[in-house]
């Protein structure tokens, strides 16, 4: 079929998924939702539900009464990947403003509502010279407030990151030979930099991936522990995830998985492996910092 989809034009692709998308869920579909939501005639919209009735028959079938159509009950959609998690992040993205609401495709929104996100945002301008400094391997002058101090310093951005909260800039530091993360919302001044001489390969940190074994809390009772275990969803009560190296200091922090003394059920989980992951930072620092030594040894 794979074949044949791309032959078929993208827009039509994309209705095919609408219709799909409406029947899985909302339960229906009418003619009206697709002519309004793409704008297209009703003749081109008996042509696009004939077209997926031969392809996907299975799928729909026509409500007499109701004068929809609803999805049959062996519905297996061809066309519209099914995620519950894509779709829950669409609909916080229409929540903080990210998103259109024309862009989610319930005819009626379900009641819905989030805890304030109060992260401050980043300035567009900000974020549009550190992409050119990524590209272009420049650095960026940036006025820049740590919680120690505020100052001019010039970096060079390799890559991007989130933490769960908030956006940092992962960079080589010029004025300290080596690669450190700067939290974007932090940068209240930038200015183009020069060419940057460094590699990004020398930031082991950002480079090496590791994994963390999470597994319930060792104090809770083996029914919190079952709890646990679906909320992250664990098989053999263990879930195992690969992070960067640079990431999983936020990780750590941010599920609390470096304080010894809180409750279980406060802590719910446990980093099994904290000490290896601990010391494969140190190792990581140890290994940038010779090749950052060796490389300007080379120069």
């Amino acid at each position: 079929s794979n074949a044949t989809d791309e032959k078929r034009p993208w827009m039509q692709n994309r209705r095919f998924e609408f219709i799909e998308w409406k029947l899985f869920w909302e339960g229906a579909l009418n003619r009206s939702d697709l002519e309004e939501t793409f704008e297209i005639s009703t003749p081109q919209t008996s042509i696009d539900l004939r077209r997926y009735r031969e392809l996907a028959g299975d799928n729909i079938e026509y409500d007499a009464t109701d004068k929809t159509f609803k999805p049959t009950k062996g519905m297996k959609p061809s066309f519209l990947k099914v995620s519950a998690d894509r779709l829950l992040l669409q609909l916080r993205a229409l929540l903080t403003g990210a998103l259109p609401r024309k862009e989610i495709w319930f005819r009626e929104m379900p009641p819905m509502d989030m805890a304030p996100d109060i992260v401050r945002n980043v300035d567009p301008e900000c974020l549009r010279l550190v992409l050119e400094a990524i590209r272009l391997k420049r650095s960026v002058e940036v006025r820049y407030q740590s919680l120690t101090n505020s100052r001019v310093r010039e970096i060079a951005p390799h890559a991007l990151a989130f933490d769960g909260y908030r956006w940092h800039v992962r960079a080589w530091a010029c004025d300290r030979d080596d690669f450190r993360d700067f939290v974007l919302t932090r940068i209240d001044d930038i200015k183009p930099g020069s060419l940057a001489n460094y590699d990004p390969e020398d930031d082991v940190e950002w480079t090496t991936v590791v994994t963390l074994d999470l597994r319930p809390h060792p104090g809770l009772t083996e029914e919190q522990a079952l709890a646990i275990q679906r909320d992250y969803s664990m098989s053999d009560g263990m879930r195992k995830i690969d992070v960067r190296l640079s990431m999983a200091y936020y990780f750590i922090m941010r599920m609390n998985l470096d304080l010894e003394d809180l409750p279980p059920a406060r802590a719910q989980l446990s980093l099994h492996n904290i000490s290896d992951i601990r010391k494969s930072i140190s190792e990581a620092k140890s290994e940038s910092k010779r090749r950052i030594i060796a490389r300007q040894n080379k120069d």
